[in-house]
């Protein structure tokens, strides 16, 4: 490629390198960037294998992961040498990762206890509903902070918080109580961790391995146990393993675990203790940009010349691309388009808590001195993984190009709708009952056409996370810059622009990601090759893909597709068919009934009362 040839020509003027391992969900790379440029270099990918033992099961060998880091770190270093470029040059390395799949593994023998349980994965909604039952601290504090929280979601005046109160503890000690369990606890959760409950993250999954893998109980019981995400996994085993690895994570992957507090910036042992988590187990939570470790490479290992090479930046996949498109003032945002699809704004040093199904996470924290910033993420579970699913599940493609021209073929999906909702629907649902659907089918309808439906459903669910979005904040993004690998699909891109009637704008350097995770570690203290200062960042070209067809025809297909999304919703429950013996209603309970009512009228009264006072 021509950027590599340049590298090989002028390699005396390369200066300090800065190398990314890019963990993903589908493949592992590694890649080395100019610290002074940020021009790719050179890079090397490897595909993952993925597993699913069961229907809404999805694992990966960790064993597997670490070594296609291996792999990948020993093809580039070969293709480095192979351009005359110096490796002793490369001063640091940065992880990013597939963020919430989980790992624990033995600090004795090394050994993972069990397969990676993969962000996508299923299993643990009768773990969630189970935790959900679980009625956390029945004390006063609880109850009114449970109050207090729910009178503002429901805006209500001071006039009315005694009625509020008095309705409010009547429900929650009730035999209604699930609903309101299922109040609290998640007002219980979102409050610390910005998260709703949900199977995507990972207490619920490390839970899940405690309860039903013996492996993993027995080594808990006997403190011999270390959970983590896949970047702890990596820089413990790169930095020595069980000969001294350095077990931590950093606040960005630390946030998506459902443990850590986003106020207090470290694991909550509230949160611990109703997971019942041991703290023993978890990582030590750093900044996104330090010095963790060296890297401690065997004897028998090709990549021995990176030996003794600092890691020192660390970003889960989402907030890495945050950073590598250099989003750092207010209000910026991107979206990245891989397996699954993930948009994030950045909001600043202050965390904004979403009305309308967004998530609250750390965006990064650069260097241990510096404060975080936060951003409001829209997280999509089935992107890039809906073109893996044609191609590999129903054989409708050979190849992911293909997809592309297929849906150009045609130019539209004429009425067919796609929802892939293979793992439920995450923002702004979070409905893990959804499943995918495809309606909208005539006898017409071919292949071709369900190829751009494919197109079409990340596209849409690009514009529901980004309405929720711009409802939160209150400012309308002018334009969205994307990244990830479905960006070079051209077609996707502007139907894209289409279906948000807003420009699209793509970095002509597409390792967005990748590149993020470099600037963290470049920049880390200690090794200072990398300047994350507005004016020394290395200006991004880019393409702009603009809005072709009326706002009235974007607006009509987005309606039907939200029809499609409602006929998805409820399809799988673990709830027992109703028998005859439970009650269905709020209301099943006669005297219950009238007991809710009267309090009911008690606010309305309570109402009226107030208006005649003032």
């Amino acid at each position: 490629m021509n950027g590599t040839m340049a590298a090989s020509s002028n390699r005396i003027m390369l200066g300090p390198l800065v190398a990314a391992i890019d963990q993903g969900t589908s493949s592992t790379r590694f890649l080395v960037f100019n610290a002074k440029t940020a021009e790719l270099l050179s890079h090397h990918q490897v595909e993952i294998k993925q597993s699913f033992p069961k229907e809404g099961w999805m694992e990966e060998d960790p064993k597997e992961i670490l070594q296609s880091v291996y792999e990948c770190m020993d093809r580039t270093c070969e293709k480095l040498t192979q351009l005359n470029i110096d490796i002793s040059n490369i001063k640091a390395i940065g992880v990013t990762n597939q963020r919430e799949t989980t790992i624990v593994w033995d600090k004795e023998t090394g050994e993972p206890l069990y397969n990676a349980i993969v962000w996508l994965d299923l299993r643990t909604q009768s773990t969630v509903e189970r935790l959900i039952n679980k009625t956390p601290g029945r004390n006063k504090n609880h109850l009114k902070k449970y109050i207090k929280t729910l009178e503002e979601k429901l805006h209500l005046s001071s006039h009315f918080k005694l009625y509020s109160g008095y309705v409010l503890f009547l429900l929650l000690y009730t035999k209604l109580a699930k609903l309101n369990k299922y109040l609290y606890f998640s007002c219980f959760i979102q409050h610390k961790t910005g998260l709703p409950i949900s199977t995507y993250f990972s207490a619920v999954k490390l839970r899940w391995l405690m309860d039903n893998v013996e492996k993993v109980h027995e080594a808990v019981l006997s403190h011999r146990a270390m959970f983590g995400t896949v970047d702890s996994w990596l820089i413990w085993c790169l930095t020595g393993g069980k000969k001294g690895g350095v077990h931590c994570t950093d606040v960005t992957n630390a946030s998506r675990t459902m443990l850590f507090n986003i106020h207090t910036m470290d694991w909550d042992p509230e949160l611990c203790k109703y997971f019942d988590i041991p703290m023993e187990i978890l990582p030590k939570v750093r900044s996104s940009s330090e010095i963790y470790g060296l890297m401690k490479i065997s004897s028998n290992l090709k990549s021995g010349p990176l030996t003794g090479v600092p890691i020192s930046g660390c970003l889960g996949d989402q907030s890495a691309a945050l950073v590598g498109q250099m989003c750092f003032k207010d209000g910026q945002a991107k979206n990245t388009y891989g397996t699954g699809c993930f948009l994030l704004k950045n909001v600043g040093t202050k965390p904004v808590m979403s009305d309308h199904g967004l998530l609250t996470t750390v965006a990064y924290k650069l260097g241990r001195d510096k404060p975080a910033c936060y951003a409001l993420e829209g997280s999509v579970a089935i992107a890039g993984a809906v073109v893996r699913w044609l191609k590999d599940n129903l054989g409708i493609i050979q190849t992911s190009t293909e997809l592309e021209k297929l849906a150009a073929d045609v130019g539209t999906s004429y009425g067919c709708y796609f929802v892939p909702a293979f793992s439920g629907l995450y923002a702004p649902y979070w409905e893990p009952s959804a499943r995918g659907i495809i309606c909208g089918l005539t006898q017409f309808t071919n292949r071709s056409h369900l190829a751009f439906a494919a197109l079409e459903a990340v596209c849409f669910q690009t514009r529901e996370i980004l309405d929720a979005m711009n409802q939160d904040s209150g400012i309308p993004l002018s334009q969205l810059q994307v990244d990830g690998g479905m960006t070079s699909n051209r077609l996707l891109m502007q139907l894209q622009a289409d279906i948000l009637c807003i420009p699209v704008v793509k970095p002509s350097m597409p390792e967005t990601t990748a590149l993020g995770a470099a600037m963290a570690a470049g920049a880390a203290e200690g090794v200072s090759v990398w300047s994350l200062n507005p004016e020394d960042l290395t200006e991004v070209t880019s393409e702009k893909f603009e809005p072709q067809i009326n706002p009235e025809e974007s607006e009509l297909r987005y309606a039907r597709w939200k029809k499609a999304v409602q006929r998805a919703m409820n399809w799988e429950t673990t709830e027992p068919v109703n028998n005859g013996n439970e009650e269905t209603s709020i209301f099943s309970s006669v005297p219950l009934g009238f007991y809710i009512l009267g309090s009911m009228f008690m606010l309305i009264g309570a109402k009226y009362i107030a208006a005649g006072q003032k």
